[in-house]
């Protein structure tokens, strides 16, 4: 629940701070007094849009705070959790921040102490409060308003997002097999020019250019090889009286030799000497052999000289290097399995029938239970009305049957109401006044809240829970249904925390406390919060009741107001 709230430069507050109570809390003033800033801070709290109108005139920023006690909620602290939020003592508290930065409206919040997003306040938000706005019977003029209250009244929620989630996945791949079918032409089309890419590479698709371009120079200049390598042996170690390095090498050995005895530094030379002359030998071996062991071959030559033109003929063909061309056909091999991997238009038919089948399964348990719930709502909606004035209402869902797949589900539904005896049940939009739509709405909402009509234990514990907000709770309501209003929110008020703004003397008296909103005019407007009671209370539901004058009258039957609440 929401244990205190905290505003400052917020609009026509410059500083205030108020706590709340568990119960029915009620906020009063007289108009213009900045009764809905307190929702609005609040508001602000739980990931509403900023507003640069909220900043207090001559100041840069404005704050909000909202100090939860989430011992109850045990979703919010599942929720904290699961996003690593530390917090301590059931404690939350909530900052928000407006700053104008040179005519830029910025926004930030903080949980805990921790900056966090708006997308992540608002999500923890929707778990702590729950917030019905003054023009909550509009609402009921619109076409899904009575099946979305329905769902959530008799704890249906999880149940119908399970139909729209698989709906929404049955048309993706209608929507897909739609995008194939379309596509299919090009698909073959580069399926075919890929394989016939392939088929052209394929005679040298295992041949390396680099090695294939090596061998074909080295034989293409095999006989000049041969000659310079007949001419290095010669010079290297020949039999001749001509001058040649392993015999020279043998010299500079026998010279050092004779040495070795005086100077290491001829013995370290007698070493390696006699290493380089291993090596020379070595390499005149190798190129002897190469010398002699080498022959023309005029086909191989041919076949290099054929597979070298066709690197280049299709390097250029398909606008490549020859160098790049095989590893460029791998690439080609890889497009082809993927196009070759899509599925068929039977596999995707066959596909697209079990996604209608899961869809029209689950969309017939969802009608079957809205069916079963319908009249037990019904039921808890006609009983609350009766007690508003509305002795021979009469209220019923009526279930049409939808000609093609929804995401809704299988049916559309609309609430049927009269409020007249002898009067056939109609759709609220046509037949209900502004007053009926008023008290329809409020006790839709209070149903919806208290969460009599639900089947699970786990919807019922999210909602009742939460904090329920009414703006302008008496829109619509006066007199002795308005009596009937206050006592109705001061029962629900038991079971959870409550803040509603009113204008009816009637609803205040029943609150548990009453926050008096007023304003001063000094060198600037401020609003001031006040907690009432005793004599102040009953000033405050004497205006209320009776306007500007306030006579011994109007305090007399704001005094009975207070003496005929019901006790809790």
């Amino acid at each position: 629940m929401l244990t205190q709230l905290t505003l400052q430069n917020l609009a026509l507050v410059t500083n205030a701070e108020i706590e709340m109570n568990a119960g029915f809390n009620i906020i009063t003033g007289e108009t213009g007094a900045g009764k809905s800033l307190l929702l609005d801070a609040l508001t602000l709290c739980v990931g509403g849009r900023s507003d640069a109108g909220l900043i207090r005139h001559g100041q840069t920023t404005a704050d909000a705070f909202a100090e939860f006690n989430i011992g109850q909620l045990p979703e919010v602290m599942a929720w904290l959790s699961e996003q690593n939020y530390p917090f301590e003592d059931d404690t939350l508290l909530i900052r928000r921040q407006l700053a104008n930065q040179n005519g830029t409206l910025r926004s930030k919040a903080w949980l805990n102490g921790m900056p966090i997003s708006m997308n992540e306040l608002k999500t923890l938000g929707g778990l702590l409060v729950n917030i019905h706005s003054q023009h909550a019977q509009q609402s009921l003029l619109r076409p899904q308003f009575v099946m979305e209250w329905l769902d959530s009244a008799t704890g249906l929620n999880s149940q119908a997002n399970d139909v729209k989630q698989a709906f929404l996945q049955y048309e993706r791949l209608k929507s897909q097999a739609a995008q194939h079918a379309k596509d299919e032409q090009l698909r073959q089309q580069q399926i075919q020019l890929l394989s016939n890419q392939l088929a052209d590479i394929e005679p040298i698709a295992t041949v390396l250019y680099s090695e294939l371009e090596a061998e074909y120079d080295e034989l293409s200049n095999l006989e000049n090889l041969m000659q310079q390598a007949a001419l290095s042996v010669q010079l290297l170690d020949n039999d001749s009286d001509e001058p040649d390095v392993v015999s020279l090498l043998n010299r500079a050995i026998k010279l050092c030799e004779a040495q070795t005895e005086l100077s290491q530094t001829y013995a370290d030379c007698v070493d390696q000497l006699y290493s380089a002359h291993t090596q020379i030998a070595e390499v005149a071996s190798t190129l002897s052999n190469y010398a002699e062991g080498q022959s023309l071959d005029p086909k191989r030559l041919a076949l290099l000289d054929e597979q070298l033109s066709t690197f280049h003929r299709l390097a250029r063909k398909y606008h490549t290097t020859p160098e790049t061309l095989v590893e460029d056909s791998k690439a080609w091999q890889q497009q082809l399995d993927d196009l070759q991997s899509v599925m068929s238009p039977e596999a995707m038919a066959e596909q697209i029938e079990q996604a209608y089948q899961a869809y029209l399964q689950k969309a017939q348990a969802l009608d079957d239970s809205r069916r079963a719930n319908a009249t037990t709502l019904a039921e808890a909606l006609v009983a609350r009305l009766k007690a508003l004035a509305l002795p021979n209402v009469q209220a019923a869902f009526e279930f049409t049957p939808l000609d093609k797949p929804q995401s809704i589900g299988l049916s559309q539904i609309e609430l049927l109401f009269s409020a007249n005896v002898g009067m056939p049940m109609q759709p609220i939009h046509k037949i209900a006044s502004g007053g009926e739509l008023s008290r329809l709405a409020l006790i839709m909402q209070v149903i919806d809240a208290q969460g009599v009509c639900r089947n699970t234990t786990t919807d019922m514990a999210t909602t009742t829970r939460q904090l329920l907000v009414f703006d302008e709770v008496d829109v619509g309501i006066s007199g002795g249904t308005a009596q009937v209003v206050g006592e109705l929110l001061r029962e629900l008020g038991e079971e959870q925390q409550i803040i509603a703004i009113t204008h009816q003397s009637q609803v205040a008296a029943q609150a548990h406390q009453h926050i008096l909103v007023y304003k001063t005019q000094q060198e600037k407007a401020q609003s001031h919060l006040k907690i009432l009671s005793g004599d102040d209370q009953v000033q405050e539901l004497a205006r209320m009741s009776g306007g500007v004058n306030i006579t011994e009258e109007t305090l007399k039957h704001a005094r009975s107001l207070l003496a005929s609440r019901r006790v809790s």
